[in-house]
């Protein structure tokens, strides 16, 4: 009845009798003692809520907010207000899955709506009701270009593709009997020319590109997806969503499947998480791909309904059978991007993607001016770039830290990344600059 309350000693007896053991140390005694935590918790007495909440704060008090510069795959993008009072509405914030569709009208309601917002953000035909995130999204688009393979076992990523992506990757391949080749990089893009003379070898099902690429460089794929189909495998882009606001479209370029994290459609960064993976493709793949699709119906009274739709069973009951065993999604994340990008609007996204170019570019411009910086390569950015540092990385991040600046992600001893969203002001900006610049006059009296 009371299911938060402990259990009593007779119920604890009652569970080892039940399976055939004496105590709860015989119950553990295969764990090493050297593994095993012996010491009383470090547990408060109980509180009232008033001291509950002052304890909370002042244990926030500890945390060193931080002015982000750093990307690589989570940003700091500004979200509305507005977005958080909606998403807790009762008609959207819900637990219930939607399987019956007669009392989750407004769960897949908002669902079919990220999947129409999502579609047209990538030009492609059709996306599904969102994956876990960027990475398992593009992994489970190696195994659909897998799946649509007759004979072929091989898929092509580009060793631009973020690492991270590239490891659940090669993690899902690994255990489903596809074989990974990475195709080589050329002054930080994919370099055709290897990845036309592998597809000349046959036996590729699919080429795997991201776009902007892990440095944060705008790649031209003209005339990919024509060598790509010539040899019957699929174009898989992966893409930062935002960014699809002012730059081509995977559609745009000729791409099968649509694939990357929404994080940066106002996601807070939540230290690493939760994004949320989308996934768009054409038409003709609609049955292959994993995950729900939410459909727009009509009831027996001619009104609007939403349904699942296009969901195979084996994903429930067969599961070894399955397409893809992803049968849920980050519901709540997709209602997050849905509530975004309509109160942003198509207006509010080009401008959010026209402050983070220009404040990366005007970040660049400062760094080289100081003369400890060069830019790593001599390609076009959006909002995320590399340069190459004279001096030590770790402890020049470090000293930003203490600071209060979140200064990049070191790639190597000598490349430092850095990204610059609509948050960050010009004033943010120079103080960066101008703490750098004592940071190394002040290594050099040394």
């Amino acid at each position: 009845m009371f299911k938060f309350f402990p259990h009593t000693d007779s119920d604890l007896q009652a569970m080892l009798d039940q399976v055939g053991v004496a105590s709860i140390d015989a119950l553990y005694a295969d764990i090493p003692e050297a593994i095993r935590f012996r010491q009383e918790y470090n547990l408060p007495e109980s509180m009232s809520e008033v001291e509950l909440r002052k304890l909370f704060n002042q244990i926030a008090t500890f945390n060193q907010p931080l002015t982000v510069f750093a990307g690589a795959g989570i940003y700091d993008h500004y979200a509305p207000s507005v977005v958080q009072n909606i998403i807790q509405r009762s008609e959207f914030l819900t637990s219930y899955t939607p399987y019956q569709a007669e009392i989750s009208q407004g769960t897949l309601h908002y669902i079919f709506e990220y999947q129409s917002m999502m579609a047209e953000l990538t030009g492609m035909d059709i996306s599904n009701a969102s994956m876990y995130d960027g990475a398992t999204a593009t992994a489970e688009a190696v195994m659909m270009a897998f799946g649509n393979a007759k004979k072929a076992d091989t898929v092509l990523l580009s060793s631009t593709v973020d690492p991270k992506v590239r490891r659940v990757v090669e993690t899902y391949a690994k255990y489903h009997g596809i074989r990974v080749e990475l195709i080589a990089e050329q002054d930080g893009v994919t370099s055709k020319e290897d990845m036309m003379a592998r597809l000349a070898q046959g036996g590729v099902a699919g080429v795997v590109v991201q776009a902007p690429n892990y440095y944060g460089i705008v790649e031209d794929f003209s005339g990919f997806a024509d060598v790509i189909h010539e040899q019957k495998a699929l174009f898989i882009i992966n893409s930062i969503a935002a960014d699809l606001a002012v730059l081509k479209t995977p559609a745009e370029w000729g791409a099968d499947i649509a694939v990357g994290d929404g994080q940066s459609l106002g996601i807070p960064m939540s230290f690493g998480g939760p994004g949320i993976g989308y996934m768009c493709c054409t038409e003709k793949l609609i049955r292959k791909m994993p995950g729900r699709i939410v459909g727009l119906t009509r009831d027996n009274r001619g009104q609007r309904a939403f349904v699942l739709t296009l969901q195979a069973r084996e994903q429930h009951i067969r599961r070894q059978k399955a397409t893809s065993n992803i049968c849920s999604n980050q519901s709540l994340m997709a209602l997050y991007v849905t509530i975004y990008l309509s109160v942003m609007g198509r207006q509010g996204l080009l401008e959010a993607a026209e402050l983070s170019y220009g404040g990366a570019h005007y970040l660049c411009d400062e760094l080289l001016a100081t003369g400890y910086f060069k830019l790593k390569f001599n390609q076009p950015f959006f909002n995320e770039f590399c340069v190459t540092y004279d001096g030590d990385i770790d402890v020049l991040l470090a000293e930003c830290a203490d600071s209060g600046f979140m200064a990049g992600v070191k790639l190597d001893d000598h490349t430092l990344m850095l990204a610059v969203t609509e948050q960050r002001t010009k004033d943010e900006i120079d103080e960066l600059v101008d703490l750098i610049k004592q940071i190394r006059e002040e290594q050099v009296h040394e």
